[in-house]
């Protein structure tokens, strides 16, 4: 091992340690000691067991300290981690009540954990600080719509295409590889060719409607990351015309949110973060909704912690899915991982046909798009599962 490499082994591990390494490790200086001192103010926090009040180096309660310490850990690390040491400094150091603060919006680094935060703040956030959050909402929602829109067109318009083929089509609308493909077992070996009993084409484009979905979203605190991307998603889907789309979020309330789809941030702000949770209450106002049985997609985004009638719930989701709805249950849509959820429930959910599954923002449009072409989602389950 070289002496370089060794020096900045050593380097890392004291600031991985903090100040307790002083003594055996030096003491770090410049840069070094400006980056050790940042994460000393989040992380030296004494034993487990003592609460941040008990902590060695902090921030305090004070604004400008805190505005300060952001503006240092943006200069120090790079994006990706200073969104875990302000989404670690809200929960550690219970930093919320000064986001509402306009000064405080303006120092922090936009991400979709700090918007989950701010629309759980919507209700007490007072008029001057309303602006500015905005704004950071809104820089979130373009970033995410630069990320997802393309390929959730490409695959939702791929996949109605595809699912548009005709079986009498003209000579012209002969979709021949999937028509050749489809009649294999009639080849004919002594002629060396294919008799095609059944003709596949391509499906006229149209610019009538094609499938209706309902997004059905729980807005309980835990489900806060699932509620931003849903709402973004929703907008991308809105803006197609080959669908309808309709947005329902849900607490022990329903808000039905399809008329401001045109604006994902009018969206997000007309949700309302926490509370209890009635699936069933949410299921009988999207039935409502659902006029086309065989051309409906119904998307359920929940933990399925049901505080409404379970029983009435399951049959809810049996009726839809014997009517012919493709009903998708996400337990999560977010990049946080597998959430904590009702097993309970997604397991008598599974007996029903309907797997309920965590699912990536990066993996949704395939997901709409073997919805859409009425797959079987169990394997698209499975594969989010090893994924």
């Amino acid at each position: 091992m070289s002496e370089d490499v060794g020096g900045d082994r050593l380097r890392r591990w004291r600031l991985v340690l903090g100040g307790a390494a002083d003594e055996s490790l030096g003491k770090a200086e410049g840069h070094d000691g400006a980056m050790d001192a940042a994460m000393a103010a989040l992380y030296d926090t004494g034993t487990a067991d003592e609460r941040p009040a008990k902590r060695s180096a902090g921030l305090g309660s004070s604004a400008p300290k805190v505005a300060r310490w952001l503006g240092d850990i943006r200069e120090y690390f790079p994006s990706t981690v200073v969104q875990v040491m302000q989404a670690d400094a809200i929960e550690r150091l219970d930093l919320t009540r000064l986001l509402l603060e306009p000064e405080m919006l303006a120092a922090v680094e936009p991400d979709v954990h700090l918007v989950g935060t701010l629309l759980s703040l919507n209700r007490v956030m007072p008029d001057a600080t309303r602006e500015a959050a905005r704004q950071v909402v809104r820089t979130v929602v373009e970033e995410l719509e630069r990320r997802i829109a393309q390929q959730t067109r490409a695959a939702v318009t791929g996949a109605l295409n595809r699912a548009a083929r005709i079986s009498r089509p003209r000579h012209a609308d002969i979709d021949w590889d999937r028509t050749i493909r489809a009649n294999l077992k009639h080849y004919l070996a002594e002629h060396r060719t294919v008799i095609p009993e059944r003709l596949i084409g391509y499906g006229r484009r149209s610019s009538a409607v094609q499938r209706d979905v309902v997004l059905c979203v729980d807005q309980s605190g835990s489900m806060a990351a699932s509620v931003v991307f849903s709402g973004v998603f929703a907008a991308v889907l809105a803006s197609m015309r080959s669908l309808r789309t309709s947005l329902v979020v849900f607490d022990t309330a329903v808000v039905d949110l399809t008329d401001q789809l045109a604006d994902p941030v009018e969206v997000l702000f007309g949700t309302q973060l926490g509370g209890g949770t009635d699936i069933n209450r949410a299921l009988a106002y999207s039935q409502q909704l659902i006029t086309r049985p065989r051309d409906s997609i119904f998307v359920l985004i929940s933990d399925l912690y049901e505080g409404g009638v379970r029983e009435e719930m399951l049959r809810r989701v049996a009726e839809m899915t014997a009517a012919g709805v493709q009903v998708v249950v996400l337990l999560a849509l977010s990049d946080e991982g597998a959430p904590a959820y009702d097993h309970e429930n997604a397991a008598a959910l599974a007996a029903l046909g309907v797997p309920a599954f965590t699912c990536t923002p990066d993996m949704f449009p395939g997901l709409m798009a073997a919805a859409i072409e009425r797959r079987d989602l169990r394997a698209f389950a499975e594969k989010a599962a090893e994924a």
